[in-house]
């Protein structure tokens, strides 16, 4: 008989297959004296460490996107300075090499923990880097995927980047893991490569190697030991999606016609092309942070016209809505902002940083009006839209509207990302052109639940009323006011929450483009009435799990 067990599901695919678990972690290094001289220990874990860098710089550059910002992260950690010191103070005291590494990740991962947030949250990724190193010292294989010779679903605690970001799609059917949210690394970049995934299924633990499961991401569900007929059902929907993935691609819309431009959240222009090919109608979000954050100096007005021009020669006659640079929290910039903050995301990040170094957002909205007058003039332009990241007030959006209009900018707004500006929304929109609201931070911020720390992760669902609350105020605001409210956080690319946000007020939706065929489908299903409907039955609910369960009873047919 099937059992099932909870989790969240990424998307809605779903598959089934026989399970491979990681391999468990390495056992740590005996601790006793080194055979070996200190220079001759130092030299092992000199080669060890630079060695498993440049293979994280490479699985990076060969995966791309979301993947490789994570991977060269890493890559980074693993030559940290203070690092290095940690390893060295104990090679001088006579332990091996694989010891040293052990013992001095083992204490710098325990001062991140304690430090939390963002750092906190690395602290995983900074296991895997000394597994990594330890393998490397040893001449052992790395702990990682497994290869039991035939297709699997690949069950897990949580996947480190490195493994995550070069999966063998060929192999692996579906990914299962007993810890991380919708929004943790795992989730993010499943989301991008389009895997069928269930994340935070605790029970998950307990699965064992050869068990057949079917991982049902719509339902949340993974059920063991299906019967045939369960087997059955699961491929025939999953014949059902491929086929749908692979019917002509239509302008978003609801099933009364209500047109709901579906668009792309990018990383850089190499992914144009994807998105255009996956029936992208133009791009929701593009984050200009990958131009800043691979350099040492901000980037030239020259550069970054370059990398602005390829991406609006993409796509001539769509709109293309640019975030102006979001750095500090977790992406901290030495030129930008390279003092300490205690807590850097409530600190200056974003537009403050901005405005702290105005000669830098000068630049980029001179790049971006250059690059949008160079595409005019050699064809059919691009629709450019520019928004400012973390506006808070409405002082900091007539700041960013004004500055954006002295270069030129035609269509200039905000990010709506903190409860102030979406609580103020009506009076936002009166000066800002759109707003589009990241529900990754606007959740991390409503709910206090840092985003990128694990052990809140239970808090960062965008389902939840209160954040669900405050996106029908913007909404509402931007209906009475003529002005569009885009959505283009994580929320966006789940397909039921896609018909919510809808019904909340939002007027299109950006997503990873992967997901753009599971929303366009879903979305096809539901009038505008249905929508809002559902909406309402969601915002009625006291808390995430409650709201996207009223979600789903106000979505289903009546018999």
């Amino acid at each position: 008989m099937s059992t099932t067990i909870p989790g969240v599901g990424i998307g809605l695919g779903v598959a089934q297959g026989p399970v491979a678990r990681m391999a468990a972690p390495l056992p740590a290094p005996a601790d006793e004296p080194s055979m070996l001289d200190v220079a001759a220990e130092t030299a092992r874990v000199r080669e060890a460490v630079a060695a498993v860098a440049r293979e994280l710089e490479q699985r990076g550059a060969t995966a791309g996107g979301a993947a490789q910002d994570v991977l060269e992260a890493q890559a980074m950690m693993a030559e940290d300075p203070a690092l290095e010191s940690e390893v060295d103070t104990r090679l001088a005291a006579g332990a091996t090499a694989e010891r040293a590494v052990h013992d001095a990740f083992a204490s710098f991962r325990d001062t991140l923990v304690a430090v939390g947030g963002y750092l906190g949250e690395r602290a995983a990724d900074l296991d895997d880097v000394a597994q990594r190193v330890i393998a490397r010292l040893q001449g052992v294989a790395a702990p990682g995927l497994p290869e039991p010779g035939h297709p699997y679903v690949l069950v897990a605690t949580d996947l480190a980047p490195a493994d995550t970001a070069l999966l063998d799609l060929d192999q692996v059917l579906a990914l299962v893991t007993s810890e991380g949210g919708p929004t943790s690394h795992t989730a993010i970049l499943a989301r991008e490569k389009g895997i069928v995934a269930i994340v935070g299924a605790a029970a998950a633990a307990d699965l064992v190697d050869d068990q057949v499961v079917i991982v049902d991401a719509a339902a949340g569900v993974v059920t063991i030991d299906p019967t045939e007929e369960e087997l059955r059902r699961a491929q025939n929907r999953a014949d059902a999606r491929a086929a749908a993935a692979s019917a002509p691609i239509t302008a978003g819309a609801l099933a009364d016609g209500t047109a709901v431009p579906l668009l792309a959240n990018l990383g850089n222009p190499e992914g144009a092309a994807e998105a255009v090919a996956l029936g992208a109608e133009g791009v929701g979000l593009f984050r200009t942070e990958f131009l800043f954050l691979s350099s040492a100096n901000a980037p030239t007005v020259a550069q970054q016209r370059e990398s602005y021009t390829r991406l609006l020669s993409a796509f001539r006659g769509k709109k293309v809505v640019v975030r102006a640079l979001d750095a500090g929290a977790d992406k901290p910039l030495a030129f930008l902002n390279d003092a300490h903050e205690e807590n850097p995301a409530l600190g200056l990040r974003g537009l403050r940083a901005l405005r702290a170094n105005e000669d830098i957002l000068r630049e980029q909205l001179t790049a971006l009006s250059e690059a949008d007058a160079a595409v005019a003039a050699s064809g059919e332009p691009a629709n450019l839209w520019v928004m400012a990241p973390m506006v808070a007030t409405v002082e900091e959006t007539t700041y960013f509207v004004e500055l954006a209009r002295e270069f030129g900018i035609k269509t200039a707004g905000v990010m709506v990302e903190v409860p102030s500006s979406a609580l103020l929304a009506d009076r936002v929109l009166k000066h800002a052109d759109f707003a589009s609201i990241g529900t990754n931070d606007l959740t991390q911020y409503t709910l206090a639940a840092d985003r990128l720390l694990g052990s809140v992760a239970g808090f960062q669902d965008p389902w939840h009323p209160a954040v669900l609350g405050l996106i029908g105020i913007t909404g509402r605001a931007g209906k009475e006011l003529g002005k569009p409210v885009g959505i283009c956080g994580e929320a966006a690319a789940d397909p039921l929450l896609a018909v919510v946000l809808i019904g909340l007020g939002a007027t299109s939706l950006s997503m990873a483009p992967t997901a753009l065929a599971d929303v366009r489908a879903t979305l096809l299903k539901y009038s505008l009435e249905d929508a809002r409907r559902i909406a309402e039955a969601a915002l009625a609910a006291d808390d995430a799990a409650s709201a996207r369960d009223a979600a789903r009873a106000a979505a289903a047919p009546t018999q």
